[in-house]
């Protein structure tokens, strides 16, 4: 039986000529050369041999861009550069007479190790969802407002770690900190017995911007890179006891997991969608009537050791990644280029819709046990009936280090 070529996918794979996401990766006889790629199919086109193998397609001016370890450089050249290098690619991917040529350059994906695709600068997380934020309030404040009264009104948010960002594959090492239930008199210290995932779609900033000079929405296109998954891992109880009055810390900074691929922004052109109907009229710089729509239909799916847990659906997405980006900077905070934002978790309408242990438990548990591996996949319509893939988001739990200090500390 003749070898399938590389240009032969199955039907439906959703990493076709539509999709073509980033990536960086190496390979076994040289670990430590950190390459670009572009993933197709099962393949991974090394970007890095692209523009001596194909010099007509390949603009010269683009060669040190593709031949950097690491996505940041092709992220800082702006979006006319986005286009044209996409499309380069895309013509040595589905153009014949490119094909001998090209062949050599895709590498088995089971063949290279793949790598965080680009150096995070900033990290940001919000909490977009009503459905994920109003299952939350009704856990936590059950005789009380489930939404506070600023949600329908800004985009809430809060700053995140962004060295504790890693790649999917990455395992994630249950976090110690001090807990308190609400029946205790003092907090104790170990590990997290409330470990929980946080399925969300992140946003990955290309074009920086000037300080003091806000990005509106009409501008989302020209600073926005790409699309990734993102597995927000949350401490419940460390997070409980710590995030009165200002927020998440220790129980969220511990990581945060992404895929190891970052769609272009362009990809998802078929899957815009208008976001839910607002119920309170916005102030103008987040007043969307006149945009072109921000939702995005991506499906994502939960799974827990193999068995699906849940399928949140992200155009149920309250706040859009657009308007996200304008509150981030209306107050005159500039972008950097691999600042790294988030949309919180994703939650739809029904029961099996919803981004978090905390919402599918009712806050009951059970949360995720050491050896348990939480994998997030994704995807999104694309043109005639095309799927645009999002990679996958994969974290294997570990126990947590061992304790150290008096007993009283460790308690």
């Amino acid at each position: 039986m003749p070898e399938q070529s590389p240009f032969d996918l199955a039907e439906g794979d959703p990493f076709g000529p539509h999709t073509l996401p980033y990536g960086v990766f190496s390979t076994a006889d040289a670990p430590e050369r950190r390459r670009l790629g572009v993933r197709y199919g099962r393949h991974v086109l090394d970007l890095s041999a692209l523009p001596s193998a194909l010099p007509t397609v390949v603009q010269p001016s683009h060669g040190a861009l593709l031949t950097a370890p690491t996505l940041n450089p092709l992220l800082a050249a702006g979006r006319s550069v986005w286009q044209e290098v996409r499309a380069a690619v895309r013509t040595a991917v589905t153009a014949p007479e490119h094909r001998a040529t090209v062949t050599p350059l895709l590498l088995p994906l089971d063949e290279v190790t793949l790598h965080l695709p680009f150096e995070v600068a900033d990290y940001v997380d919000f909490y977009s969802s009503e459905h994920h934020a109003t299952n939350v309030g009704r856990i936590f404040r059950p005789d009380g407002a489930a939404l506070p009264p600023n949600w329908k009104h800004l985009p809430i948010g809060y700053h995140g770690r962004a060295g504790t960002v890693v790649v999917t594959g990455t395992p994630v090492v249950r976090p110690n900190g001090q807990r308190k239930a609400p029946a205790d008199t003092a907090p104790t210290f170990g590990p997290s017995a409330r470990l929980d995932i946080e399925a969300e779609v992140g946003f990955v900033v290309g074009t920086p911007s000037s300080l003091h000079e806000p990005v509106g929405m009409d501008a989302f296109r020209d600073h926005v890179f790409g699309v990734c998954l993102v597995n927000d891992w949350s401490a419940r109880d460390i997070q409980a006891w710590e995030y009165v009055p200002l927020g998440p810390f220790l129980g969220k900074s511990f990581a945060t997991s992404v895929s190891a691929w970052i769609t272009p922004l362009d990809a998802f052109d078929a899957a815009r969608t208008a976001p839910p109907a607002r119920d309170f009229p916005l102030l103008p710089y987040l007043d969307d009537a006149e945009v072109e729509p921000g939702g995005i239909d991506i499906r994502i799916e939960v799974a827990v050791n193999g068995e699906r847990l849940s399928s949140p659906p992200f155009s149920a997405m309250y706040w859009t990644a657009a308007q996200q980006l304008a509150h981030m900077t209306v107050n005159g905070a500039s972008l950097r280029t691999g600042d790294l934002f988030a949309s919180g978790t994703v939650s739809g309408p029904e029961p099996d819709q919803l981004g978090c242990l905390l919402e599918i438990t009712q806050g009951k548990g059970p949360y995720l046990q050491d050896g348990d591996e939480v994998t997030l996949t994704a995807w999104a319509p694309g043109p005639d009936g095309a799927r645009i893939g999002l990679g996958e988001v994969t974290g294997h739990i570990l126990p947590a280090p061992a304790l150290t200090g008096s007993p009283q500390e460790a308690s």
